[in-house]
């Protein structure tokens, strides 16, 4: 269990880091090089973690058989006034965090349907395969939850109407209630509906895998 819970860990710091990283390039690309310019695109792990969310709370949801496994990196700044795109900009860096998720959930479901046709990969890496996909599909579709501060509120702001987007935004939220009135929201939203969720996300692991989900 211990080794197992390691494996874990490392795959969600691997996983969390990689989605933090592709906003900064994808703030990069829409013309901010803060991330670029504060060194925190770095492509080495430790700029990047974040001793509470990539430590402490995961290997504390493991330990105690919480059901599931959530974590974070430290967050990439950007500048949202940098960005070309003013409409969809800060929707489309938000969103850049769990399209890499989903993708890197992609290629590993790519490599088990080819292993089902062969058979040319080890036992070992299959499972652990099956722990990327569902850790990424799991990052995923949790930060896109509209609850500030996760990416969903960004998104969701950038689809609105424009005066509702100013009064809907993460920031307007953040500046009346704080970052605590985003986590009591988060944590009610996983005392109230993780079941419904993460019943979701056993679904999108099989449509990927083709595999009942196991995990």
């Amino acid at each position: 269990m211990a080794i197992e819970s390691l494996f874990l860990i490392a795959i969600l710091i691997f996983s969390v880091i990689l989605h933090e990283i592709s906003h900064g390039y994808a703030a990069e690309f829409l013309g901010d090089p803060t991330a670029r310019r504060t060194r925190a695109k770095s492509h080495g792990p430790l700029p990047h973690l974040d001793l509470w969310g990539s430590f402490i709370v995961p290997l504390m949801l493991i330990m105690t058989n919480a059901g599931f496994v959530i974590g974070w990196a430290k967050p990439v700044p950007y500048n949202p006034y940098n960005l070309s795109n003013k409409r969809w900009g800060e929707a489309l860096v938000a969103g850049a965090g769990p399209a890499m998720n989903v993708g890197i959930a992609a290629l590993f479901s790519v490599l088990l349907r080819i292993d089902a046709a062969t058979g040319f990969l080890p036992a070992s890496f299959v499972e652990l395969a099956m722990f990327v996909i569902y850790i990424n599909l799991l990052l995923a579709f949790f930060n896109l939850i509209p609850i500030p501060p996760l990416d969903g509120a960004k998104v969701l702001a950038s689809l609105l109407p424009l005066h509702l987007a100013r009064r809907f935004s993460p920031n307007a939220f953040i500046a009346r209630y704080g970052f605590m009135g985003g986590f009591l929201l988060i944590l009610l939203f996983i005392f109230f509906l993780w079941p419904m969720f993460s019943r979701a996300v056993a679904w999108l692991f099989t449509l990927f895998t083709g595999t009942p989900f196991v995990i």
